[in-house]
């Protein structure tokens, strides 16, 4: 068991991770959008947080560690100019690691962390159907709402109803309203009643 051990493993040694997590986060600066699986975008995302917090800084100290965490790669082209020959003015010539201190890393000076933002999607991985996900950055102005809900007013039982034990005597029907006049009485059997106007 792995016990007190934090993060996924992925089927893979440190150097074989470590190796996966730059890589991703080359592709990440440079197309700010890329599509893999749930659990590989999870475990990228503090990697990737951690630079772009470096990167913040702005000191050659920083710049130093986003190199050693990144490795010689970090001064690859963002878009080289082979990658399109038919629009070379698409091609942009910079170095990644440039590119995260001068554009990434000013959107996000007001923003104290959670730079990327882990998107699923509803097609599977094919081959072994694995769940997938976008992997992007947040843009700057992307913020959610910051709206407190009211808490639910507390249920209140009704108070059980107490009987004393003293018997209480019925007490008689209230009588009803005697009316103005007393009603008729029937004529007697051998006698009609009398008719209007005779």
């Amino acid at each position: 068991m792995r016990h007190r051990k934090a993060g996924r493993r992925l089927s893979r040694n440190a150097p074989h991770r470590l190796a996966m997590f730059r890589n991703m986060a080359m592709a990440l600066f440079r197309h700010e959008r890329i599509i893999t699986t749930v659990a590989k975008a999870k475990e990228a995302r503090p990697f990737i947080d951690k630079l772009i917090t470096l990167a913040k800084e702005g000191t050659l100290h920083a710049r130093r560690q986003v190199l050693s965490r990144l490795g010689t790669p970090s001064k690859a082209e963002v878009k080289p100019v082979g990658d399109d020959p038919e629009h070379p003015e698409k091609a942009d010539t910079r170095h990644v690691i440039i590119k995260l201190f001068r554009d990434i890393a000013q959107r996000y000076t007001d923003r104290p962390g959670g730079y990327l933002r882990v998107l699923k999607r509803h097609q599977r991985r094919l081959g072994d159907a694995g769940e997938t996900a976008f992997l992007e950055l947040v843009k700057p102005g992307d913020r959610r709402p910051k709206t407190k809900r009211a808490a639910p007013a507390p249920v209140v039982a009704p108070a059980p109803i107490a009987i004393s034990p003293v018997s209480v005597a019925p007490q008689p029907p209230a009588p009803a309203s005697a009316p103005s006049e007393p009603p008729a009485a029937p004529p007697p059997a051998g006698e009609q009643p009398p008719t209007p106007g005779t």
